[in-house]
């Protein structure tokens, strides 16, 4: 208990420190933030009306003990560009981005921890030298280049794959949880899930690419050095299977130190989203983050980047308890 308090209270002054650093950011940017909200054809007595009820004629140090005192009471404020409230706006672009985090991820492990394990067994054979190849390519290749040529391939030349959006225009069912593959099957209509798979198939290849990659070379890396412990001599020694020592032996105590960097690739991927939601015109929240930058946004860019670091923190948080289930040697000290 003494521990999770103590993260607790470490990771909230993350998230105050963050929230601090892009608070005053925003505001030295030069813009006015009051002619947004008032519209283009706002007179200047009317912008500077704006200017008084938002509180922008205040000082800086005002505005942002104004918005934690907002920010406590669970007020993420109001765009100024829209005019709508940026919870119930993040409420509606998160599950996107969330769904392909989570696919991209689950999809880069699922591939990633094999071929890492194989290339370990394999080390500097053909194999390990072909799987060093694939990981460093996906590392090395742009997003946006891998997403282009996948376009121009899969949905102009071969027609295989729709080219952008989350479903086509002639599909409708209920958005209950904004995830889009879940509230398909919950519509218990195959057209609908085919439709939402298809729409999911290159932006999860894309924004799984960078950690397949990372996982192929930390998995590699781990289980080369377990590999090289005498118990795994021990156990082949002993006549245990090739694939038991691989797979049980060596993969439980590989994973563990590999785990951190491997979790945080889905907070990675839910923040590096945006040149993937660009690309694929996918309506995520990198997406509404980018527009809110170039309209100098300011409550969106704060309020957005708020939610990014308490994904970062809360993902860091759980796998270092999950280290410590998965390795007794650590210590939560």
């Amino acid at each position: 208990m003494r521990y999770l308090l103590r993260r607790l209270l470490t990771s909230l002054g993350v998230v105050l420190g963050v929230v601090t650093i892009t608070f005053v950011v925003a505001r030295l940017v030069p813009s006015d933030p009051a002619a947004l909200y008032a519209g283009p054809r706002a007179r200047p007595a009317q912008v500077e009306q704006v200017r008084q009820d938002l509180n922008l004629d205040a000082s800086i140090p005002a505005q942002y003990v104004s918005y934690l005192g907002d920010l406590f009471t669970g007020d993420l404020g109001i765009s100024f560009a829209n005019r709508r409230p940026i919870a119930e706006d993040l409420l509606n672009f998160l599950p996107a981005t969330l769904e392909l985090a989570l696919l991209a991820t689950g999809l880069s492990m699922a591939i990633g921890i094999p071929l890492g394990v194989w290339a370990a067994a394999r080390q500097d054979r053909r194999r390990d030298n072909g799987i060093r190849l694939v990981a460093v390519t996906s590392v090395s290749v742009p997003v946006f280049w891998s997403a282009l040529i996948l376009q121009l391939f899969f949905a102009n030349r071969l027609g295989l794959l729709p080219l952008s959006g989350r479903t086509s225009s002639d599909v409708e069912f209920a958005e209950r949880t904004g995830f889009f593959l879940i509230d398909s099957v919950l519509s218990g209509s195959p057209s609908n899930v085919g439709d939402v798979l298809t729409h999911l198939v290159m932006p999860v290849i894309v924004m799984a690419a960078y950690p397949l990659g990372l996982t192929i070379r930390l998995i590699r890396g781990s289980m080369l050095e377990v590999l090289g412990e005498p118990f795994i001599e021990a156990a082949r020694l002993g006549g245990v299977p090739e694939r038991t020592v691989l797979f049980r032996l060596a993969l439980k105590n590989a994973l563990a130190p590999a785990l951190t960097i491997l979790g945080l690739t889905f907070a990675y991927s839910v923040s590096s989203a945006f040149l993937v939601e660009a690309v694929f015109n996918w309506p995520g929240i990198g997406r509404y983050l980018t527009d809110a930058i170039i309209r100098v946004d300011f409550p969106v860019i704060t309020a957005a980047t708020l939610v990014i670091t308490v994904i970062y923190v809360l993902v860091n948080l759980l796998l270092d308890l999950l280290q410590a289930r998965l390795d007794p040697r650590v210590e939560l000290e």
